[in-house]
């Protein structure tokens, strides 16, 4: 494993059930409420600090999204998207990245064809059976609640990047 987490330079993550617990909240006058773990949005700074790019594909459409999305700086968000492998291929085209270097974290059914193609499969603890037969990794943390982070804490001490990442912290 710890081979095919060195080649990664881009994490590809789903939305909801991932960066989310998967529940979306409607207001009476349609609004969209979604809740986002602080710790797994720090991991996306590391990853960022460590020189790894990032991206979102999502089946939905949300401002909640684009502003999380704009906070941590994730450049490369696709959403609505009803074909996720569709969008999965042309973010590779537009990245020129090969399968291999790119890690997909995801959490249900819709995500297994991204997930059969990368260098590494991520399921959260919490993902439908069939997502975590094909992951090559299953998270300890649910989505929502810190999978996304405990990634990338792994894939930044497999790549020897963990230390320089955090080092800030104590100086």
């Amino acid at each position: 494993m710890e081979d095919r987490l060195k080649k990664v330079t881009l994490v590809v993550m789903d939305v909801d059930g991932v960066l989310t617990d998967g529940r979306i909240i409607l207001g009476s006058n349609g609004q969209e409420f979604k809740c986002f773990n602080v710790r797994d949005g720090h991991g996306i700074v590391l990853l960022h600090r460590a020189g790894i790019k990032t991206a979102l594909i999502t089946g939905r459409q949300s401002e909640a999204v684009e502003k999380r999305a704009k906070e941590l700086e994730i450049p490369l968000v696709f959403q609505d998207s009803k074909n996720k492998l569709e969008t999965y291929l042309k973010l590779k085209a537009t990245t020129h990245t090969q399968d291999r270097e790119i890690a997909y974290i995801g959490d249900d059914l819709v995500d297994i064809p991204i997930m059969t193609r990368v260098g590494v499969a991520v399921a959260v603890a919490d993902a439908h059976l069939q997502v975590k037969e094909v992951a090559h990794l299953v998270t300890e943390a649910p989505g929502g609640k810190g999978a996304v982070r405990e990634f990338v804490e792994l894939l930044l001490k497999a790549q020897g990047k963990w230390e320089k990442v955090i080092q800030r912290y104590w100086q």
